[in-house]
C-alpha cells in the first residue's frame, strides 16, 4: 500500500497538531493535493520542537499590514480579492499543511458557478490564489499560532496587549503596533516565529473533518483508515472498502472510490440519506455501492498492521455484524478551526465563531470571520466565496472609519 499513510486534512490550510512521533512534509499528489508522509519518530511533538527552536532564533521585526487574513480555502481567497481591489494590499496567512483547504483534495466540483462541465477541486483553488495575486495579495503557507488585541497605546507605537494564546511563542519582541490611529489593533504570531502586525483580521480558517472515536480509528489511521478518498482511494484498488457517513461528503466519496474498489459500502445510522436527491440518485444507479442502513461502528479491526474491516450495530435491533473493508473512509461532518484563538472571539458551544446578524462582524472589533469557522449549516464553496466578499466589505467600512 505504497506508504501506507493517508492525509489528513482540514477546509483552511490551518494545520492541526501533529501526531507525537511525526515528522511532518509535503508530498506531491497526482490531484494536487498534499499528503503526509512519516519519517524517523521523534521524542518530541513537532510543535513542541518548533517552539522551542523558534525560542533560540534572532527576534524578528514586526510586518505590518492593513489587514491579515488567516486561512486560504474560497473565503479566504475572496476576502482577498475584494480587499485587493480596495488597495489594502492583504496579507494571507494561509496554513503549512493544506494551502488552499479542503477543495484542494476533492475531485470534480460541479456546483460552483461559472464551470458548466465543471471543474477539478485544486484547479478552482489555484485560479483564485492566482486572482488574489493579481491585486497584491502577499500569501505565506504558516500556521498562526496567537492573536493579541492591543488594549492601549504606548510610546512610539508600542502598546500592551492581551495576549489570548498562552502558549504563544517568545520572540523577544515588545508588542509592535501597527500604524494606524485606532487602539483596536493585533499582533499575529506564526509557526517560524514571524510577527505580524494589522489594523484589521480576517479570519477564514475552516474546519476539519470529525472522527469516529472508536476503537482502532487512531491505530489505523494512515494504515487503512481514512478522511480523504481523494488523497488515498487509489491504494484500494480492487479491494473492499466502506464509507462512513450519509451526507453530500459521504455519497461524493462513495461515487469517487467506486473507480477503483472490489465494492464499496456506505454505512449510515440513519434509513435514509441526508444529500442532494442528484447524489443520491448517482449512488443508487451505481451497481457497485451498498449500504448498511441504522448502522453505526462499534470499532475498526485489523491485525495490528492495516484495517481489515469494521463491527456495526444495528441502531434498530441491535445486533452486531462484520464488514470486511481494507479502505475505511469516514465523511461524518467537520468541526471548526477556532480553537487557536483561546477565547479571543465569541464562538458558540461547538467552537463556530459568532458573528452579529447577517455581517461577518465577530465580538472583538476589527475581527470578521468568515466560511465554515462561522457556518455549520451550509458549508459550501460558493457560501464560503460569498461570505469572504461580505467580509471584505465589513473590514474595508472598518479600515476606512478609523
Amino acid at each position: 500500500m505504497a506508504s501506507n499513510l493517508f492525509a489528513s486534512h482540514n477546509t483552511s490550510g490551518i494545520s492541526l497538531t501533529p501526531a507525537a512521533g511525526a515528522t511532518i512534509s509535503p508530498t506531491p499528489h497526482a490531484s494536487s493535493s498534499s499528503t503526509i508522509s512519516l519519517s524517523k519518530p521523534v521524542s518530541k511533538p513537532i510543535s513542541t520542537l518548533k517552539q522551542q527552536q523558534n525560542q533560540h532564533k534572532p527576534a524578528q521585526a514586526p510586518q505590518h499590514h492593513d489587514v491579515v487574513i488567516i486561512g486560504s480555502g474560497p473565503a479566504g481567497y475572496t476576502a482577498a480579492i475584494y480587499l485587493g481591489r480596495a488597495g489594502y494590499k492583504p496579507s494571507i496567512l494561509g496554513g503549512e499543511l493544506q494551502p488552499g483547504g479542503q477543495l484542494t483534495t476533492t475531485t470534480e466540483v460541479e456546483n460552483f458557478p461559472g464551470f458548466p462541465d465543471g471543474v477539478q477541486g485544486p484547479d478552482l483553488m489555484e485560479r483564485m490564489k492566482q486572482q488574489a495575486l493579481k491585486f497584491d495579495t502577499t500569501i505565506s503557507n504558516l500556521d498562526v499560532t496567537s492573536v493579541e488585541r492591543f488594549a492601549e497605546t504606548g510610546v512610539d507605537g508600542i502598546g500592551t496587549s492581551n495576549t489570548v494564546n498562552h502558549n504563544s511563542i517568545s520572540t523577544g519582541i515588545p508588542s509592535a503596533r501597527p500604524h494606524g490611529d485606532g487602539p483596536d489593533t493585533f499582533t499575529l504570531r506564526t509557526s517560524n516565529g514571524e510577527v505580524h502586525t494589522a489594523r484589521a483580521v480576517v479570519i477564514a480558517t475552516g474546519s476539519h473533518h470529525r472522527k469516529l472515536g472508536v476503537p482502532g480509528e487512531a491505530e489505523y489511521s494512515g494504515h487503512g483508515v481514512s478522511y480523504c478518498a481523494t488523497c488515498d482511494g487509489f491504494f484500494f484498488k480492487g479491494k473492499p472498502i466502506a464509507v462512513i457517513g450519509g451526507g453530500d461528503s459521504a455519497l461524493t466519496e462513495a461515487l469517487f472510490l467506486a473507480k477503483f474498489g472490489s465494492q464499496v459500502t456506505i454505512v449510515h445510522r440513519r434509513d435514509h440519506f441526508r444529500a442532494s436527491q442528484a447524489l443520491i440518485d448517482r449512488v443508487s444507479a451505481e451497481p457497485k455501492i451498498s449500504v448498511e442502513w441504522n448502522s453505526t461502528v462499534v470499532s475498526v479491526n485489523g491485525d495490528g498492521k492495516a484495517a481489515s474491516g469494521l463491527t456495526l450495530r444495528n441502531v434498530t435491533t441491535g445486533e452486531t455484524s462484520e464488514l470486511p473493508a481494507n479502505g475505511i473512509f469516514i465523511a461524518i461532518g467537520t468541526e471548526p478551526n477556532s480553537a487557536f484563538l483561546h477565547g479571543l472571539v465569541e464562538t458558540d458551544s461547538r467552537g463556530y465563531i459568532t458573528v452579529s446578524g447577517a455581517s461577518t462582524k465577530t465580538s472583538v472589533p476589527g475581527i470578521f470571520a468568515a466560511g465554515d469557522v462561522v457556518d455549520p449549516l451550509y458549508q459550501q464553496a460558493i457560501s464560503a466565496a460569498g461570505m469572504g466578499c461580505r467580509a471584505a466589505l465589513d473590514a474595508q467600512e472598518w479600515l476606512e472609519s478609523r
